[in-house]
């Protein structure tokens, strides 16, 4: 019903910037907030950030300073800036998003994720 189509993973070096792409499509009436998780290797899905559609932002700790969410409503896409990115940032990162469908009522529906690799 819903798809996140997510783009702009890759390998970066120590210090470096990318920024993922999430855009959501299907059967959408509106979207109540979408996000950012990522799970590292041997540990949980953790937080990164999410924006709801008023604009209310959250992030996970310590991302908050290097992290930068935003999104494009008109484009049902959310964005992740990451920048000054360290090692333990390596994870395959989840686009998440909760969306009231046209038929279905509310789904929270999950991307294929992403990974992230931070080596020099």
């Amino acid at each position: 019903q819903v798809q996140l189509v997510e783009s702009g993973g890759g390998l970066v070096q120590p210090g470096g910037s990318l920024r993922l792409s999430c855009a959501a499509s299907g059967s959408i009436f509106s979207i109540y907030a979408m996000g950012w998780y990522r799970q590292a290797p041997g540990k949980q899905r953790e937080l990164v950030a999410t924006i709801t559609s008023g604009g209310s932002i959250n992030y996970g700790d310590s991302l908050k300073g290097r992290f930068t969410i935003s999104r494009d409503g008109a484009k049902n896409t959310v964005y992740l800036q990451m920048n000054t990115l360290k090692p333990e940032d390596t994870a395959v990162y989840y686009c998440n998003a909760v969306v009231r469908t046209v038929v279905s009522g509310v789904v929270e529906s999950w991307g294929q994720g992403t990974q992230v690799t931070v080596s020099s």
